[in-house]
């Protein structure tokens, strides 16, 4: 946020994006949420400046903005409508995506306008996001663009994907400055607190030595904790004396356990049963969260799940990320018609919990046993409010609400529906490069539609297979790819259904330098078409 002033003085532009506990399997989350924010403040300017926007966007990308649209859907609200770009196999696909992203980066970060991204928790990071922050890190070319990355460094270790992908910014003489956050010390923490209670450091102390005890110095753990012993009335200013009092031995209690989580679970539990209901449901879809979302799944109207926030948001446990809640506050007492009508012209409310640890204690408050039931049921219920493109929008919303409930889907029908929305997402995150994420949408797909899929679906199960062995080769799993190769050519009915995987072979050994083979696999199902055609 202190960074944010300088660059925004300067006509910078600062966005920001954080990846998510719950939700590692959506490609390239953290992104989306920058570039989202950014078109946000695109949206601010003027309508000549949008104009040299979207002629600057197009220039670069040409007939092929449809492959970032796809990414970041929001764009399309500057540029319009897309049409379909062509569809290219192998690692064609990820150059031409790279090659893209790298250009779109490019009109963001002149000297004019420099960009600055900063991405939270990177621990959590997919690696599609990952090979995209190298990529972008070391291109030569890009000036005029700083990223910040914050991740905690506990659970990071050396072979970590985030640590074994800054290993290889380095290699590419890339510029890396890291900034160690170590906790308050002692000191600091009593000084934080005699400020806070308007007292001598001295007198501070006692109470510092059990907050330090409990929270090791931790700045949001410190925090809360004080928060919580003033909302318990531990602390509380005497008027009499005009100081604050503490009551030392029942907080000497309270110190004994060290868990942040806890803590927050305690502040939940004092909340309305309705506004906890509402926060399990939101930590369900993430860290972030809109109104629009939360409504459906709680089968609530707009301003009853504000009402049931709103405990929440005044104890500072959510956030806001816009005005637009406000809105819905009182409804009752406007016109229903009138307030309907302005609903649809106002930008979709935004929140986000105030910690990872809030969300991470809110998503606790679900009992073990109904975990899978809860997202199942949200995922259905995303599905069935969502329209045909919101659906195709939210895919990962959708899929990975429904996979969380594999257990529940016992009929034919479901698992096909289900195999089916996995291959929408495999199929979008494989376009993003997205190969670790598109993989295991289309092994799901596999696993619901089993070894009788061939029977009962079999075009999707030859979809579904096609697409894991060429993710398969695209994520360098040569071995994989060709154990799945030998399932579709062992299956498919005619030589035309088994050309897609004929050609993935070839693409796999042409990247094992194994050009004898490509092309002995080329004359045999060139010979196999001679054939069919001569009959």
């Amino acid at each position: 946020n202190e960074v944010h002033k300088p660059i925004v003085k300067q006509k910078g532009y600062f966005i920001k994006g954080k990846f998510d506990q719950f939700n590692r399997n959506t490609p390239l989350d953290a992104f989306v949420q920058a570039f989202r924010d950014l078109i946000g403040q695109l949206f601010s300017e003027t309508d000549a400046r949008l104009s040299s926007w979207k002629s600057n966007i197009l220039e670069v990308l040409g007939d092929n903005a449809g492959v970032i649209v796809n990414v970041i859907p929001e764009l399309e609200k500057i540029i319009g409508k897309q049409p379909p770009v062509v569809e290219l196999s192998g690692t064609a696909a990820q150059n031409r995506f790279n090659l893209l992203f790298q250009k779109f980066m490019q009109v963001f970060t002149t000297k004019e306008h420099p960009l600055v991204i900063f991405l939270d928790d990177l621990q959590w990071a997919d690696s599609a996001s990952l090979n995209l922050m190298q990529l972008l890190m070391s291109d030569s070319e890009s000036k005029y663009l700083l990223l910040i990355g914050a991740y905690r460094n506990n659970e990071v270790f050396p072979a970590h994907p985030l640590q074994l992908t800054l290993s290889e910014i380095t290699k590419e003489e890339a510029i890396i400055n890291t900034i160690l956050l170590t906790p308050l010390k002692e000191e600091s923490l009593n000084q934080l607190i005699s400020d806070t209670l308007n007292c001598l450091p001295l007198t501070a102390q006692p109470l510092t030595q059990l907050v330090y005890q409990k929270t090791k110095g931790n700045p949001f753990f410190s925090t809360q904790f004080l928060k919580s012993l003033y909302e318990d009335s531990l602390i509380k200013f005497n008027f009499a004396e005009g100081s604050w009092i503490c009551d030392i031995a029942q907080v000497k209690a309270l110190a004994l356990t060290d868990d942040v989580v806890e803590l927050m679970a305690q502040q939940l539990y004092k909340l309305p049963t309705e506004t906890q209901n509402v926060l399990k449901l939101a930590a369900c879809i993430g860290n972030q969260f809109d109104l629009d979302t939360l409504a459906i799944i709680s089968e609530k109207s707009k301003a009853d799940t504000v009402d049931a926030l709103w405990k929440a948001l005044l104890s500072g446990l959510i956030l806001p990320t816009n005005e637009s809640y406000k809105f819905y506050i009182n409804e009752e007492s406007q016109n229903t018609n009138s307030v309907a009508n302005i609903a649809n012209n106002i930008d979709n409310a935004g929140y986000n919990f105030l910690h990872d640890r809030v969300q991470q204690a809110a998503y606790l408050l679900i009992a073990d046993d109904q975990k899978q039931i809860t997202h199942f049921k949200l995922g259905q219920l995303l599905l069935e409010n969502f329209s045909y493109q919101e659906r195709e929008e939210r895919i990962f919303d959708i899929v990975n609400q429904l996979n969380f409930g594999l257990d529940l889907i016992v009929t034919t029908i479901q698992k096909e529906e289900l195999a089916r929305l996995n291959l929408i997402a495999g199929k979008k995150a494989k376009a993003s490069t997205a190969y670790a994420a598109a993989f295991k949408y289309f092994t799901v797909g596999r696993d619901l539609l089993g070894e009788n899929g061939w029977h009962f679906a079999y075009e999707l199960t030859l979809a579904l297979y096609e697409e894991s062995a060429e993710t398969a080769y695209l994520k360098t799993d040569f071995d994989g790819a060709e154990q799945l190769s030998t399932v579709v050519i062992d299956k498919a009915k005619t030589l035309l259904d088994k050309i897609n995987i004929y050609v993935t072979k070839i693409h796999g050994n042409i990247a094992q330098v194994k050009l004898q083979e490509a092309v002995t696999i080329a004359l045999k199902v060139l010979n196999k078409i001679d054939e069919n055609i001569n009959l």
